[in-house]
Parts: structure tokens; sequence; C-alpha cells
């Protein structure tokens, strides 16, 4: 016989991917956000010498 009631794990798969996906966003952002700071300093560094 089937189940009853809801299905099993549909929901934390869901939440799990979600958080997962902003995790990896919030990554690629800090990883762009460093890589632009560094930019700033090595062209600083450039007009200083």
């Amino acid at each position: 016989m089937g189940k009853k009631g809801q299905e099993k794990n549909t929901k934390n798969k869901a939440k799990h991917s979600k958080l997962m996906t902003k995790k990896k966003n919030k990554l690629k952002k800090e990883k762009e956000l460093r890589k632009e700071k560094l930019k700033v300093i090595l062209e600083k560094s450039k007009k200083n010498q």
C-alpha cells in the first residue's frame, strides 16, 4: 500500500537546495569583491611607483 500523508523529504530537499544556491551566490559575490579591491590596490601601488 502507498503511504498516507506528505511525500517524503521534499520540503527538506527544496530548503537545502535553496540554502546551497544562496551560499554559492554569496561566495561568488565575495570573490568578485576581493578581486575588485585587489585591482584598486594594485592601481594605487602602480601610481605611487
